[in-house]
């Protein structure tokens, strides 16, 4: 049995991660679940898969959580909670699904107490990835990518020489604005931008496919976890979103990993690695979708895709800074408090303020990230 720790347990990936756990509780344990405000839902997944530790991270809520579950189950909170709850003895893995640079702490933590990663929490690499793979070669831990596109270059890279790389292939599906012109780019709304037209995501990573940043922060992280340079990282958009990604070879081969838009798949592949389990989803047919289509991105209308390589091209703090701008503006822009096209406007000038520091230590990311924010929200919070 191999024994799972779900940091975010509540959202998106958190809920398809502990659905395949379902699927198999002949092979997967819980022994761990964080949530941040979603007390009910933490309720019932606590009440089904009876964990030995959970965690919330809002403290308010801490004394109705503690009323309603069973003594015997301990209780973390607040972002020392997370922490403790990624090294509890009992993890063989951890899931770490939490949204944004709060889930590089926890990261950290489970990295530096061996345990090994099953990454959904781009933010983590982005913010810090030099640090975090350094961790995690110093303690001999792996990290599985669960996200489609890394977990696609990940199987394709399976028992091939990374010397033999030429290029690695991340596809975009281009969100749902890939067709609309400049002027009807100052027509998006809110509810616009949270309709994806293949995945079923969070309403920050929702929004941050829609301004193809979502695709800028999957470069820096392949960066991080291929240890493979910019140059070497392509992006093609692909609507249909069947080709997962690709790695071309030297000899010319290029291998693909294809499969339906469903993220229990690459959950499930990084929960098993290196086996394969049995998954009854329905199959992918190519005779069905018969046409499968590929295009350069427009970095003009998509701003945030050319912010985000450039900041990688500086790299240091500057990713990290990115990150920051980013989840402040994506807040406010879900707030209702900005319009679609100041997200990129917001980011590039945040960026613009902040001083360079190459191999920041991790004091210096999380002072970064909080000037950055609140930078951002003296401007714009108060309008």
């Amino acid at each position: 049995m191999k024994k799972i720790i779900v940091m975010g347990s509540t959202g998106s990936i958190g809920t398809q991660a502990l659905d395949i756990v379902r699927r198999n509780s002949d092979k997967f344990e819980i022994v761990g679940l964080s949530a941040n405000n979603n007390i009910e839902l933490l309720l019932a997944q606590t009440k089904e898969f009876k964990p030995k530790y959970i965690c919330i991270r809002n403290e308010k809520l801490y004394d109705e959580l503690r009323f309603n579950v069973d003594p015997e189950i301990e209780i973390f909170k607040g972002e020392d909670g997370l922490c403790e709850l990624a090294t509890v003895i009992e993890g063989d893995v951890v899931l770490t699904s939490i949204v944004g640079i709060a889930g590089l702490k926890p990261t950290l933590k489970a990295i530096e107490s061996g345990k090994n990663i099953a990454l959904a929490n781009k933010e983590t690499l982005v913010t810090a990835g030099k640090l975090v793979m350094e961790k995690a070669k110093e303690n001999n831990v792996s990290i599985l990518p669960v996200d489609s596109e890394h977990s696609a270059i990940f199987q394709a890279l399976n028992g091939e020489n990374r010397k033999s790389i030429k290029n690695i292939i991340l596809t975009a599906s281009g969100g749902p604005f890939r067709t609309y012109s400049n002027e009807q780019m100052k027509t998006i709304t809110l509810e616009k931008a949270l309709k994806h037209p293949n995945w079923s995501m969070g309403d920050k990573i929702t929004i941050d496919s829609a301004t193809m940043m979502n695709k800028g922060l999957e470069v820096i992280e392949a960066k991080w976890l291929f240890d493979i340079d910019l140059d070497q990282i392509e992006i093609l958009v692909h609507p249909q979103s069947i080709v997962h990604s690709m790695v071309e070879y030297i000899d010319g081969s290029v291998i693909a990993q294809l499969g339906i838009s469903d993220m229990r798949i690459p959950i499930q592949y990084a929960l098993t690695f290196p086996e394969r389990n049995l998954l009854e989803l329905p199959r992918l047919n190519l005779a069905d979708i018969s046409t499968l289509t590929f295009e350069k991105p427009d970095f003009c209308k998509f701003e945030c895709l050319k912010i985000a390589l450039d900041a990688l091209k500086e790299d240091g703090i500057m990713p990290c800074a990115l990150n920051a701008a980013n989840e402040v503006a994506v807040d406010l822009f879900l707030k209702q408090k900005i319009d679609f096209l100041q997200i990129p406007k917001i980011i590039k000038e945040s960026i613009c303020d902040i001083k360079n520091i190459m191999s920041p230590t991790l004091d210096e990311i999380i002072k970064t990230d909080l000037l950055v924010r609140t930078l951002i929200l003296k401007k714009y919070d108060s309008q």
